[in-house]
């Protein structure tokens, strides 16, 4: 699923404009942003978006094969919660 579809799955659901499923989408990627640079977000039964940090580490160039030095970064990492877990595992049963 892309965003265009997810912004069709929200106007369908919600039964609202596609362009207040779109603004809806932009204000929750902006919340995300804003909070995942200084905190955790935690949506109960869904699972929890946390920022860490990423040391600088030896890489190599995929192109030329030169080694290379990957600087520092802050990445996200999700972990699912227990309703969405139970969800997708009852679904494959």
């Amino acid at each position: 699923m892309n965003k265009a579809d997810l912004v069709n799955e929200l106007t369908a659901k919600l039964n609202v404009p596609q362009y207040k499923s779109r603004q809806f989408l932009a204000a929750f990627e902006e919340v995300l942003k804003e909070t995942l640079g200084k905190e955790a977000i935690r949506l109960q039964g869904f699972g929890c978006f946390e920022p860490w940090e990423q040391t600088e580490r030896a890489g190599r160039n995929p192109r030329t094969g030169a080694p290379c030095v990957i600087p520092p970064r802050v990445s996200v990492k999700f972990k699912p919660g227990k309703y969405l877990l139970d969800a997708l595992n009852d679904r494959k049963k």
